[in-house]
């Protein structure tokens, strides 16, 4: 009767007749489905005998199968599927930019998600309570947002269609009452050896992983060097839970792992460190033993508050946690640690591997879930009174547990990271035959498939999870060619704002920095491990702090196969970043003109001025500098040189104490360099007087970049003149690769030649730090050897380089940046020993 008068309901109204009528063949059809699941196959008996052939149980359980295929195609309503389904992720505390935000918006875009953006549960529209629940169908909260969630969202009243990322129950059973004892424990009354978990293991705390350190810090080695027997490591496993009743969790294949007296960690597939440690026998056992202790603990965790089941719960909600594993000798590990978040604070934060492990895991973690399955029920069902079957026979499921099953179904028959731990096969009961007895033997059944699909060899472990082309196996197996050349991500600190946002199809991005941001450092991440990635040249780092210079920048990432003797360049990305000037205030009335001899925080020239000063004009007309090397000051206009803050930095120029640098007119700059050819050898600040030179010469720069190798010019100034620079010293390579400095000019001579001995051939040498006599004695016999004794040299003496931690580069403290100007002194000196002071010093 109650059955009869909810379709007479949702039949009724003549405005609503349409809907109505797709609603009753819909509960028709799945009242017909389900009876028919009633009266099917019924293994209650059969599939609990033990001593059944393999070939019997893989029969039935394929019939069982294929009955959930044919519920699951006609349960399919073609009208709802047809709607674009919308996904609301709650950012919290987390910045847009964040690399997590932008997984989820990337991956679920992909699965035809709708996804909105907000902060809270609670400032959110769509989730406010006159809108109603029906308006999303998943909702991530991210961490710092978990809280509102919880406060906000009635799981117990969501649709059978919506999914949240959150478990009320499994974050409650493992929440920290007081010095990191869970919560369950007080339920339970445990005293802590009932189960192979520390009681005090939960929340924040980190006691008991300090502790299992000091385990570390025993004297464990085994006498006359040999290496140890017993496994000893700490161990970070990562956990989904799809279900509490029937608990159903599954096991990810990457860990972190801490082996031995190792501080930090390192990601690796679990099943290869175990292999690595234990031999192939041992090591499958052991994984056997990780997956019974963590199942035994979640399963006596949410054994606890059985009051709270008797109401609908959400069905196809999901938990992801992560467990610490503490490995003292034994194969059974012991739990010292759970968090119902993913957590990598073992993984170095410079190296970006503990971003990188948790946007795979929570990739995958989506893919596995199949969002993007079509089979799902229409929102407008009511299907609160359906369900509560009174068959004695056979096994009868709900619809909550139909739907379950489907999902389940569809995540065993898929590759994946992901390792079906509970239920496990030891843990079926002798009672009636129940979901979890099913459950097992789909999991056995694809299981068996798979092992007999696939020629493995005997060493080799076998499970139904098996992953063939998952985002962590890409990530985690090296070797061979680079197949799929794209980057999964581009990860920085400080998080840049890319424009558009990233994608692996897109290769042109912009971003733009505070004038505060003075380095990025950027790790780009290949979808394959069997891909190489460098910053700005073939032989370019993977990872580099980034210098960030004022205005407009360029990064260029190369993916690369390295699978051959010369690596090729795959695909390119560009990012086009923009740094702000300097904040400064307009100019109002009058002014004074403040000199900037040195920072008061870094005193290289002790007992001389410091800070901003005024500057006192002098009334005789300055001559022009004979020299590069003048003693001078940096001059800005500001409105008080008591405050920085008041000054137009813009507007900051280098001035000489006695004397004036001219600027050369054009056209005179273009005679002079008439049938001239100038050659650059050293770093960056050589390269971009060069690129300065060129423009001026040339009224624009048609070509330019921040090339680390040898360049040549010779369409300068009608055709007329010819510039060449080498990049000097190339600090990214091994020390014992690197070509030394004569070598360096020895190439550029060569490249640049045919040359004139005299002064219609320039050398321009200098740089930041590296510069000493030696070089310039180098400088000196190389130049005679090559009969081009009487060229012109420009000596570009010592600056005091970067204070930033920029990759390759070594910043100085204040002690080596006094020794750094004492040493240009002695350049100075050397060059002016070697006639070149005529010729033009230039002193940075």
């Amino acid at each position: 009767m109650r059955r009869l008068l909810m379709v007479r309901r949702c039949c009724s109204g003549p405005l609503l007749l349409l809907l109505g009528l797709s609603v009753c063949l819909f509960l028709q059809t799945l009242m017909g489905a389900r009876n028919r699941l009633m009266s099917g196959p019924r293994p209650a008996a059969d599939l609990q005998n033990k001593g059944r052939p393999p070939q019997v149980l893989m029969e039935e359980t394929q019939r069982w199968i294929s009955t959930l295929e044919a519920l699951q195609r006609e349960t399919q309503v073609q009208f709802w599927s047809q709607k674009r389904r919308r996904a609301m992720v709650l950012t919290g505390r987390q910045l847009v930019s964040d690399p997590e935000v932008q997984l989820y918006q990337q991956v679920l875009q992909e699965m035809d998600y709708e996804v909105q953006l907000s902060r809270y549960a609670e400032t959110s529209s769509f989730l406010r309570p006159n809108h109603g629940v029906r308006r999303w169908s998943l909702l991530v909260c991210l961490s710092s947002s978990e809280r509102s969630c919880l406060r906000r969202i009635s799981f117990s009243h969501l649709q059978h269609y919506q999914r949240v990322n959150l478990l009320p129950r499994v974050i409650q059973a493992f929440s920290d009452v007081g010095e990191g004892l869970c919560h369950f424990y007080t339920q339970l009354n445990l005293t802590g050896s009932e189960l192979p978990m520390m009681p005090h293991a939960c929340g924040s705390t980190n006691q008991n992983l300090q502790t299992s350190q000091a385990f570390f810090g025993a004297d464990r080695h085994s006498p006359d060097g040999a290496p140890p027997t017993a496994l000893v490591a700490i161990v970070n496993v990562y956990v989904l839970v799809t279900s509490v009743k029937p608990l159903t969790s599954f096991l990810h294949d990457v860990s972190v792992v801490m082996p031995n007296q190792e501080q930090l960690g390192q990601p690796t597939k679990l099943r290869n460190f175990l292999q690595q440690q234990l031999g192939p026998t041992v090591s499958h056992h052991a994984l056997g033993q990780v997956k019974k202790v963590i199942g035994d603990v979640l399963l006596a965790a949410l054994s606890t508050n059985q009051k709270e089941q008797t109401h609908s719960s959400c069905v196809l909600c999901y938990q992801l946690l992560t467990f610490t594993l503490l490995f003292r000798g034994s194969i059974t590990p012991v739990v010292v640690q759970v968090e119902t978040d993913l957590t990598f604070s073992s993984l170095s934060r410079d190296s970006f591997e503990g971003q990188i492990t948790k946007d795979l895991i929570l990739e995958e973690t989506l893919r596995f879930l199949h969002l993007s399955a079509e089979t799902q029920l229409s929102p407008e069902t009511d299907t609160q009174e359906y369900g509560g079957c009174r068959g004695t026979l056979g096994l009868c499921l709900s619809v909550d547990e139909f739907l379950f099953m489907l999902q389940f179904h569809q995540q065993m028959r898929t590759h994946s990271a992901f390792q079906l731990m509970y239920p496990r096969s030891s843990s079926s009961s002798a009672g009636p035959f129940s979901v979890s007895d099913l459950l097992i033997q789909i999991n056995q059944y694809y299981e068996l498939q798979r092992n007999l699909s696939y020629i493995t060899d005997h060493t080799e472990e076998r499970t139904n999870q098996e992953p063939a082309v998952s985002p962590s196996q890409k990530v985690f197996d090296h070797g061979g060619p680079c197949l799929d050349p794209h980057l999964r991500q581009i990860y920085t600190t400080p998080p840049l704002t890319l424009t558009p946002p990233f994608s692996p199809w897109v290769k042109d991005y912009r971003a733009e920095v505070t004038f505060d941001t003075v380095t990025v450092r950027i790790r780009p991440q290949p979808v394959s491990a069997a891909c190489r990635v460098h910053l700005d040249e073939h032989r370019g780092p993977g990872m580099a702090n980034y210098p960030v210079g004022l205005g407009n920048s360029r990064i260029s990432i190369l993916v690369t196969d390295d699978s051959e003797l010369k690596p090729v360049v795959m695909t390119i990305y560009t990012v086009h970043m923009y740094r702000e000037s300097r904040p400064s205030l307009p100019m109002f009335g009058e002014h004074v003109t403040c000199g900037f001899l040195q920072d008061c925080g870094l005193l290289v020239q002790p007992g001389r001025s410091c800070g901003l000063q005024p500057l006192i004009k002098t009334l005789s007309p300055l001559q022009t500098c004979s020299s590069g090397h003048e003693p001078g000051r940096w001059v800005v206009p500001c409105l008080s040189c008591s405050d920085n803050r008041t000054c137009d930095w813009r507007e900051a120029a280098w001035q000489p104490d006695s004397c004036y640098h001219p600027l050369v007119d054009r056209r005179l700059l273009q005679d002079c360099l008439m049938d001239r050819k100038v050659l650059f050898i050293g770093d960056s600040t050589n390269r971009g007087m060069m690129y300065f030179l060129m423009e001026r010469v040339n009224s624009s720069l048609e070509d330019w970049g921040k090339a680390h190798d040898t360049l040549v010019y010779r369409n300068l100034n009608g055709d007329r003149t010819l510039v060449s620079y080498s990049y000097y010293p190339q600090f990214w390579l091994e020390k014992n690769q690197r070509p030394t400095f004569r070598q360096a000019l020895l190439q550029l001579i060569g490249r640049s030649r045919p040359l004139v001995n005299s002064n219609r051939t320039v050398l321009v040498v200098g740089g930041v730090q590296w510069l000493n006599t030696d070089h310039l004695k180098t400088v000196r016999e190389v130049l005679s050897s090559e009969s081009l004794g009487d060229v012109l040299v420009l000596v570009k003496s010592l600056g005091m380089g970067f204070h930033l931690p920029v990759d390759g580069i070594r910043s100085l403290n204040l002690t080596e940046v006094q020794d750094l100007y004492r040493e240009n002194q002695n350049v100075i000196a050397t060059a002016m020993h070697h006639g070149w002071r005529s010729s033009g010093l230039l002193d940075s």
